[in-house]
């Protein structure tokens, strides 16, 4: 009886197994066709000299050897690195302050956190037409806010070696109503009863902030740490609409860069390079930090350390 019974679990088993491959079965041809295959190839590439009209030619790792001189590679480099690590603190507590903002129990509050919303959905080359024109040193409305407000004299921000990065930075700002409705989830998922215990010990604002609501949201900071990591050393629209990596390669990120050897100069090998330095750079941060995750992020009934 018993088995009869396994064998039939164990026919059931297959065939569920065998029906849920068959309907994956379009992804996984997607993905190896797509991104997978792909991959492979361009590590193959990067060890050629590739001009897309010629076919590539093994030249090992001049191409890797090639970035260690080349300027325009360590300057692009240093505007994506300035650039992440700035923005991206900036965004992770721009967000998480709003979302605290937006998690009080005032009347319209829902309108309110639809208008912080809302530019989070518009994104790519509309809104680096909308910045370039906010930036514009002679009718752009910052400039004139600065003067109407401050009478202080705008600078020249995307035309400005020195205020491009800035501007850039401050343009970063835009979506951070993305993060928002995440933390907000978080926010709301906190239990009241902790808040309520720590009230009749008599624990102040700041201290519930501090010693329950960080703590039991860190899951959350971590995921949009992580993603902010990965999306930050990624900038390629807004610098290829606005400034196409000018003035004098003060604004060159890294994957303008990359593009700018791909499809400009047709120097597929090199380009395939750079990639695969920046996942390698990527990959190390994003190890780093859930490498740190143990020590600050809170799991509920999970042993800190493991």
């Amino acid at each position: 009886m018993r088995v009869a019974l396994g064998r039939r679990y164990s026919r059931n088993y297959l065939a569920e197994t065998a029906w849920m491959y068959f309907f994956i079965l379009p992804w996984i041809i997607g993905f190896f066709l797509w991104t997978a295959g792909p991959m492979v190839y361009s590590i193959y590439l990067s060890f050629t000299n590739y001009e897309i009209l010629t076919p590539p030619v093994w030249v090992g790792a001049r191409n890797y050897v090639r970035l260690v001189s080349d300027p325009l590679f360590w300057q692009s480099l240093k505007v994506t690195m300035v650039y992440s690590f700035v923005s991206l603190p900036l965004g992770l507590f721009g967000s998480l302050a709003v979302a605290v903002l937006m998690n009080q129990k005032v009347p319209g509050m829902s309108y309110w956190r639809t208008i912080y919303y809302l530019p989070a959905v518009v994104s790519g080359v509309p809104v680096a037409i909308l910045w370039r024109w906010l930036f514009n040193p002679d009718f752009g409305i910052i400039n004139w806010m600065l003067w109407e407000l401050f009478h202080i004299q705008g600078p020249m921000w995307l035309y400005s070696r020195s205020w491009v990065l800035p501007a850039f930075i401050l343009m970063s700002l835009w979506g951070i109503g993305g993060g928002m409705v995440i933390y907000l989830a978080a926010l709301q998922g906190v239990p009241s009863e902790i808040y309520e215990a720590c009230e009749l010990d008599g624990a102040s604002a700041t201290r519930k902030f501090l010693s329950v609501t960080m703590p039991m949201i860190s899951p959350v900071i971590f995921f949009n740490l992580v993603m902010g990591i990965i999306g930050s050393f990624q900038v390629f629209t807004s610098s290829y609409v606005m400034t196409a990596g000018g003035p004098s390669n003060a604004s060159l990120f890294y994957l303008l860069y990359l593009y700018r050897n791909a499809w400009q100069f047709l120097k597929m090998g090199y380009a395939s390079a750079l990639a695969w330095v920046l996942f390698v750079i990527i990959m190390f941060f994003t190890l780093l930090t859930f490498r740190s995750a143990g020590s600050w992020v809170y799991y509920e009934g999970a042993i800190r350390g493991r």
